[in-house]
């Protein structure tokens, strides 16, 4: 009797392993990374949609911006209009003479103008000097009366060195200098009763030590230099041969460069008369450079409180305009991840656009103020100062806020899952 085949018993162990998988694998799918072009045009399609919103968001940052512009732009024309006439008041100038009451009397060396001229911060350098003769209209005035009027020795470069000017007439020249001329101050003129000099007539003449000299100009008032008002000038040269002057200096005026003052006063006694620099007065520093550096001071600090408080404004207001954005737009964020969108995506989607808007804030907002700042300072007739740092920041100041109000904003839209963002819709 034949049984069944012998079959060699199965035994019962772990699953087989599953076959491997036939046919191509395919990696997964990478994100795309948009161009700057892309961004720029998803950031603003939130602008084009709602141009109301967006004109007014960027009216606030303008306004913003704009209002740095002016409290910049507007004080700094102020303030150099008013430093103009603090410099005026010789804010960059001294004085250096001889010690008065002195027996013999000191006399200050003759190359003294070129020493002083020598110091490199100094900038222009002149000397006049006393010729202790007498001044009188004509012969029938008494020899004796002077009308309390000074002869000078005077330098040809002492105009400019002292802020003077000539109100009518002309001021010695290398040739008028060397022939018997005179300039009369304004009060000497009105003392010697000759108030003009009209052309195309004869020019008065005076008599100094006897001997007629022409009257070519007179000055105008000279505030910095009162002394120059009550003088008689004549030329160096002059003086020499026909005074008898001896080339001695009575007073040195001199301007330098103003942050130098002090240090130049420092040095002046000892440039001017090295063997006797205690026998040399110098004149302090005018207040009204103390007054002037006060000033700079001052409104540098408004400035920058002015311009923070403005900027600050600015952010607050973008801030708000994005955040309220991504509340109205959580169903476009909802799709555009539902899509598949990242969150990198979005968060450059709402960042440019908060930069956009910023951005097109300041530019309108920085030719608001600059046009604000031409116009307010030519009606006031005052030195047109427009900084260049505030139009420069007034944009990159925008573009800086658009990237701070953004990153709030940015980064709540990024975070909100597709569902509840398209629920919420």
């Amino acid at each position: 009797m034949t049984g069944p085949p012998n079959r060699a018993p199965r035994l019962v162990g772990p699953a087989d392993p599953a076959p491997a998988a036939v046919g191509p694998t395919h990696p997964a799918p990478r994100p795309v990374r948009l161009a700057a072009t892309d961004l720029l045009a998803l950031g603003s399609t939130g602008l084009r949609t709602r141009p109301l919103r967006a004109a007014l968001s960027a009216l606030g940052i303008a306004i913003g911006i704009a209002t740095m512009i002016v409290v910049t732009g507007i004080p700094a024309s102020s303030q150099a209009a008013l430093l103009t006439e603090l410099t005026a008041l010789g804010t960059n100038s001294l004085q250096a003479m001889a010690a008065p009451d002195r027996d013999p009397p000191t006399k200050l060396p003759e190359s003294a103008v070129r020493m002083v001229g020598r110091i490199g911060p100094v900038t222009a350098v002149s000397a006049v000097g006393n010729t202790h003769t007498v001044v009188r209209r004509n012969d029938r005035i008494d020899p004796s009366n002077g009308s309390g009027l000074t002869v000078l020795a005077s330098h040809l470069d002492l105009l400019p060195t002292i802020s003077a000017r000539v109100r009518t007439g002309s001021w010695l020249n290398p040739a008028t200098a060397s022939f018997p001329t005179v300039v009369l101050g304004s009060v000497a003129a009105a003392r010697l009763g000759i108030v003009d000099l009209p052309a195309g007539q004869p020019s008065p003449q005076v008599l100094i030590a006897d001997r007629p000299f022409t009257v070519i100009g007179i000055l105008a008032r000279t505030p910095l230099s009162p002394d120059i008002d009550r003088s008689v000038l004549i030329g160096w040269a002059t003086a020499r041969s026909e005074l008898r002057f001896d080339g001695h200096p009575t007073v040195i005026y001199l301007r330098c460069a103003e942050p130098q003052l002090e240090a130049v006063r420092g040095v002046l006694a000892e440039t001017i008369f090295p063997e006797r620099p205690g026998q040399v007065v110098v004149s302090r520093p005018s207040d009204a450079l103390a007054a002037k550096r006060a000033t700079e001071g001052s409104f540098s600090v408004l400035f920058l409180a002015l311009a923070g408080v403005a900027l600050l404004v600015g952010g607050i207001g973008v801030a708000n305009t994005m955040v309220v954005s991504v509340l109205e737009r959580r169903a476009e964020i909802g799709l555009r991840r539902a899509l598949g969108a990242t969150r990198g995506q979005i968060r450059g989607q709402f960042l440019s656009e908060s930069v956009v808007l910023a951005a097109l804030g300041g530019l309108a907002g920085t030719t608001l103020g600059l046009l604000v700042t031409v116009g307010y300072a030519t009606w006031q007739g005052w030195p047109l100062v427009v900084p260049v740092e505030s139009a420069v920041v007034g944009v990159a100041g925008a573009v800086a806020i658009g990237v701070l109000a953004g990153v709030y904003p940015c980064v709540r839209a990024a975070r909100l899952p597709p569902t509840q963002a398209l629920a919420a819709g």
